[in-house]
This record gives C-alpha cells, sequence and structure tokens, in this order.
C-alpha cells in the first residue's frame, strides 16, 4: 500500500549519521525556548484552562494575558538568577502591545525567533498567498522593532500547510522548527533550497504537557530531569539537542515556577558537561561544519 507521504528529508537512522561534537567538545546542546504569544479578545483560537465559555471567554483571555503581565518577568528574573540564556518564540504583536518585553529581551541578549502575528490563528489550511502574507507581516514586524529580521520560525500551534517551509526558505529564514521528528538538527529540502531543521520537543513542553495532558507541576519537574539526565547519558554516542519549552501562561504561575526552578537548578549543576545555547547558534554551528556531516547536507 502506499500511503500519502513528503519529499522534504529522507529516513536516516540516529545510530547511521556521521559522529560530531559540539563546542568545546560537549555533546549534549541544551536550550530553554520560551514563548511569547498575544491573543484576540473573544476571537480565535486559544488555548483554554478550563472548559470553554461563551465569547468573549475573558476568563480564558485573562489567564494567557497574565502570562505577558507577570509570569513572563518572573521567568526572565530566574534566568537572570541562573545566568542562563533563552530564545523566544515571539508573535509579533505581543511586542507591538508590549514593547516593555522586547526592551528586557534585548537587555539579556536573548535571541528572538518569529512565531506568527498572534497564537489567535494558525497557518494550516491557508492559502498559500495568505500564508506568504502571515509570514511577510510578523517578519517586517519583527525586524522593525529588533532592528533586524529573526533567522528561525516556528509556526503558531507548529502548524504548516504543504509550503510553508518553501515561503519561509523564501522569506529569508535559516532554520525552523516546527518538526518534532529527531533529536539532531538535519537539513530540509524546499523548492529553493535547503532549511535546517533544529530540534524542538513536543513533549517537553509545558504546554501540552500540563494544559492538555494535565501532568502536574511536580510531573513536569520530573519529566524535564529525567529528560536531561537520559540525554546526556545518550549523547556519549551522538551529539544531542535538549530543549525545554516554556510558556509564561503556565510555568509563569507561582506554583508552577518553584519545581521548574528545581529541575533548572539540576541542569546547571551540570552546566561544564554541556552547551548551554540557543536554537540559533545550534543553527549556525551546523551550517559550518563540513558538508555531509549533518543528514540532508
Amino acid at each position: 500500500m502506499k500511503l500519502p507521504t513528503h519529499t522534504r528529508f529522507d529516513y536516516i537512522p540516529i545510530d547511521r549519521r556521521p559522529d560530531y561534537s559540539w563546542p568545546g567538545g560537549k555533546r549534549l546542546a541544551v536550550y530553554f525556548g520560551n514563548n511569547i504569544e498575544y491573543f484576540a479578545f473573544g476571537a480565535g483560537l486559544g488555548p483554554s484552562s478550563a472548559a470553554e465559555q461563551p465569547p468573549p471567554n475573558h476568563r480564558n483571555y485573562a489567564w494567557r494575558d497574565y502570562g505577558n503581565r507577570v509570569g513572563l518577568w518572573r521567568l526572565f528574573d530566574m534566568m537572570d538568577e541562573f545566568h542562563a540564556p533563552m530564545s523566544h518564540n515571539t508573535n509579533s504583536t505581543a511586542l507591538e502591545y508590549h514593547p516593555e518585553i522586547f526592551e528586557r529581551i534585548k537587555k539579556r541578549g536573548d535571541e528572538l525567533i518569529g512565531h506568527g502575528r498572534t497564537n489567535s490563528e494558525r497557518q494550516s489550511g491557508m492559502w498559500e498567498e495568505d500564508e506568504k502574507r502571515l509570514i511577510e507581516d510578523c517578519t517586517a514586524s519583527l525586524k522593525r522593532i529588533a532592528g533586524k529580521a529573526p533567522r528561525g520560525w516556528m509556526g503558531p500551534w507548529m502548524t504548516e500547510t504543504y509550503v510553508t517551509a518553501d515561503l519561509l526558505k523564501e522569506a529569508g529564514y535559516e532554520y525552523l522548527l516546527d518538526w518534532p521528528c529527531d533529536d539532531q538538527p538535519f537539513w530540509f529540502r524546499t523548492r529553493s533550497g535547503p532549511i535546517l531543521q533544529v530540534p524542538y520537543p513536543l513533549e517537553i513542553n509545558d504546554s501540552p504537557a500540563m494544559v492538555s495532558r494535565n501532568h502536574s507541576a511536580r510531573e513536569f519537574k520530573e519529566m524535564v530531569i529525567d529528560q536531561f539526565d537520559e540525554m546526556l547519558e545518550q549523547s556519549r554516542k551522538q551529539p544531542l539537542v535538549c530543549g525545554i519549552v516554556l510558556h509564561g501562561f503556565i510555568v509563569g504561575q507561582p506554583f508552577r515556577l518553584r519545581p521548574l526552578r528545581e529541575a533548572i537548578k539540576h541542569i546547571m549543576d551540570h552546566r561544564n558537561d554541556i552547551w548551554l545555547t540557543t536554537p540559533g547558534e545550534i543553527a549556525t554551528y551546523c551550517m559550518n561544519l563540513p558538508k555531509g556531516t549533518v543528514p540532508g547536507s
């Protein structure tokens, strides 16, 4: 039986790939990927803290708004204490409405990654012309605010159409985070040339873990620690990327921030054993490796 498939990349088992190391001979790259999202009031998409209510449903809007008003700033402060970099998958409207957020990102020297205009919409189901406009609008807005265009992209809700990768490459993007299918970067084919896929976790991600699957904050802490410890051990055999994905309106809640702090401390206790980095730095490193090292190159 022949099933529908794609031609974006080939199947290569992880134990049949060339070996390499990260800077300094490190074997495990670790990054903290934060999501900064802005939602429409009483319209469009949005995660729900409980059963949906009729519009304007101010309760769930306010729950998400807590992230930009409070939770995000607690994350900033905590990561400052650990002297840890972050990357930020950012809705462009979030910075348009709340420029103070970018001021803090700039002060920290963190990486800004394109994340659409708003998480009240998603790319899946869009016509190519509309999706192209979405990418262009987001890119232009972030470039105007930050002074440079983002190099990386993760779509709202991690959604794509059949031409998303093509449109991203044509808009000047160098890497994407939409495909949670690997623990190593690999090259992705587009109609205009290759674009790099950097690992991004769907599992070690506070939103699906605690909102969709109802794990507790303590369980999420154990998930983060177990993921890190196992990947650190596995990285003896091959270079790996361990991403940890956060949202201010979820882990920024104090009762969730406490166990997250414990998980991050555990990782920081191994700081000399890892490359603490960002997706953009991972992409740059991979782009400079010899041809044939990264799958698809």
